[in-house]
């Protein structure tokens, strides 16, 4: 089988003779961004994007994959449970070939609702990691990001940090800022934590990490960092790249509250950081497989991992990818569970149930 990059350039080759005919007999080709996709023309021309990953810095991955391949992509963004039930909705008529979205349960619930198709690849299963894809190669992850506890610098010493577990220790109460029950960030962690210590052992834990509560659970993860900040939490659990994203950001006031908070990676004595991913599949009904299948193996190339870490912050998943941003650099290193992402989003629901018996809101 072809390499990562080889198997999509030479898929690109194939794409440019296309795009040389048209040229010849138009006169003019223009390739741009559609918002409602087609199912009717050359399927090597076109994929059909149903993404849920808001960020900016995704538009370049697009771009470059249509310079490189010549195959426009055409993009529908929603909420990743509003792009389950759109997907759900079209059915077999469903435009859609490639679904991507984040965090391992909602890979899972598009995995039970039948949206993925399985697909074979050699470049997607030699280039992520076993634990970042399903097992029958319906989804694959692309990025990830680590739960970690962010601190207050001028209140919290480091070494008083050490695992998930420990923070229901009295020490933390009235100490902890964290997003609410219904944030899936938070679901996958406790369904890790289910898989590690068992469902009763992570119950009380969770009643535990409740009544040590700064305030509560209220705004997203950069409001959890600025809470830790601005000190009305002491510590927060939150995803690595919210904390990147300002340590990198242009604007002082983020520069600022950056300043004021360090990074901590748990669990590094045992099982390590939970982790979470960010990936996608090949739609059940895609009327442009191979093109949904060339997007996923550029995903993987070493030019799409690396705008992961530069663009967005996140970790990228296939190994040896050169990291130009100094802040994850550093971080790089620290040890991250290993399991596989697929009984992760299988354990989200029982911990979404959990978290409601244990009071967190």
């Amino acid at each position: 089988m072809l390499s990562t990059v080889r198997r999509w350039k030479y898929q690109a080759l194939a794409v440019c003779s296309a795009l040389l005919v048209v040229a010849c007999s138009t006169g003019d080709v223009t390739q741009s961004e559609s918002s409602d996709p087609v199912t009717g023309s050359d399927p090597a021309m076109e994929v059909n994007l149903y993404s849920s990953r808001h960020y900016d810095t995704d538009r370049a991955l697009y771009d470059n994959f249509t310079t490189e391949t010549g195959v426009k992509v055409n993009l529908i963004e929603a909420d990743g449970d509003e792009l389950i039930e759109r997907v759900q909705s079209e059915g077999e008529n469903s435009p859609a070939d490639v679904i991507l979205t984040v965090d391992a349960g909602r890979l899972w619930r598009a995995q039970e609702a039948g949206l993925f198709q399985p697909i074979e690849s050699e470049v997607l299963e030699t280039a992520i990691p076993e634990s970042f894809r399903q097992p029958d190669g319906l989804w694959f992850g692309f990025s990830s990001r680590a739960r970690i506890i962010v601190y207050n610098k001028d209140k919290v010493d480091p070494s008083e940090l050490s695992t998930y577990e420990a923070l229901t220790d009295s020490k933390w109460k009235g100490r902890i800022a964290i997003r609410s029950s219904s944030n899936m960030y938070n679901q996958s962690m406790v369904a890790s934590m289910i898989e590690a210590n068992g469902l009763e052992a992570t119950e009380a834990w969770a009643q535990g990490l409740v009544a040590n509560f700064a305030r509560e659970p209220e705004g997203n993860d950069t409001d959890q960092i600025s809470a830790v900040a601005d000190g009305v939490a002491d510590i927060a659990i939150v995803n690595s790249y919210y904390v990147a994203r300002l340590a990198n950001s242009e604007d002082p006031t983020d520069q600022e509250v950056a300043s004021k908070i360090g990074m901590f990676f748990p669990n590094q004595d045992d099982r390590g950081t939970h982790i979470n991913i960010s990936g996608g599949g090949v739609a059940v009904h895609a009327p442009h497989r191979e093109s949904a299948i060339a997007f996923l193996e550029y995903l993987a190339s070493p030019e799409a991992q690396a705008l992961f870490a530069d663009g967005n912050n996140e970790f990228p998943v296939v190994a040896g990818t050169p990291l130009n941003n100094e802040y994850l650099a550093e971080f790089v290193d620290r040890k991250t569970d290993s399991l596989q992402a697929e009984i992760i989003g299988k354990q989200n629901d029982e911990a979404l149930k959990l978290m409601d018996r244990a009071g967190w809101r």
